[in-house]
């Protein structure tokens, strides 16, 4: 049985003292979780280990909304795995298209990324997704698999087991428009079926691939009804307690 996974972005919003408070709000707020059912939540890096010290003894992890490729070294405002690791942190997004977008995030940045995570035991969630133009120009599949297969080179099948997969159509993204959950089952399965070829059959049925796209309480149920969805990445309404319990209950 795949994991089923929930999990908050919470980009560049709240301060220390706010991310704190908010995570102890989620603590109480989010109990009695199935024992196949994780919750994980990415404040921004400054409030990573207040979050965390709220987090001790509950069900939600939190993990870091990105890393640098190397373990130390003169990279002025970048943060290690090593040190997301070192305050208990347990995983890290990685290639969100926010990072691809303005940053200029290559595959081949990425694929590094990934390396550093795994090999200090962080999660990776690894995001893939097309821009509107791509999706209009019918180039949406081989964008998706670009990403894969460029971003997830040399990691091996032991390692792909501790992988997480996050599609995020970057048209859907804080626009309030949300992929069909037709548009967004059929990309996840062309997703399973190429980790299927770049691994194997396996792999492909075990890991856990979630929707990230202006998910919310009211399309999170039939999203999730959908055979090979396994979860969500949200954003906006990963800000809101009631909102983020609403979407992680449509989980249960």
């Amino acid at each position: 049985m795949r994991n089923k996974i929930v999990a908050g972005n919470w980009k560049m919003y709240k301060s220390p003292a706010e991310s704190a408070e908010f995570a102890k709000s989620l603590v109480y707020a989010i109990t009695n979780l199935p024992s196949n059912l994780q919750v994980f939540v990415f404040p921004t890096t400054i409030s990573l280990q207040s979050v965390q010290q709220q987090l001790v003894g509950s069900a939600i992890k939190s993990g870091a909304q990105n890393i640098h490729q190397e373990n130390e070294g003169a990279f002025t405002g970048e943060i290690s795995a090593a040190m997301v690791a070192s305050i208990e942190g347990k995983a890290t997004l990685i290639g969100h298209s926010e990072r691809r977008e303005y940053f200029n995030e290559s595959n081949h940045l990425l694929s590094q990324k990934m390396q550093s995570a795994l090999n200090h035991n962080l999660i990776p969630f690894y995001c893939c997704g097309e821009k509107l133009e791509e999706r209009q120009a019918s180039n949406h599949f081989n964008v998706v698999k670009a990403q894969l297969v460029e971003g997830l080179k040399g990691v091996s099948i032991e390692q792909m087991q501790n992988v997480v997969i996050a599609y995020e159509p970057v048209w859907a993204i804080g626009t309030g428009v949300t992929a069909t959950p037709a548009q967004a089952e059929e990309m996840h399965a062309f997703i399973r079926k190429t980790i299927e070829q770049l691994y194997s059959a396996k792999i492909s049925h075990s890991i856990s691939i979630l929707y990230g796209g202006s998910v919310k309480p009211a399309n999170a149920s039939e999203l999730f009804a959908c055979k090979n969805i396994d979860g969500a990445l949200v954003g906006g309404a990963s800000l809101v307690v009631d909102d983020f319990k609403a979407i992680v209950e449509a989980m249960c």
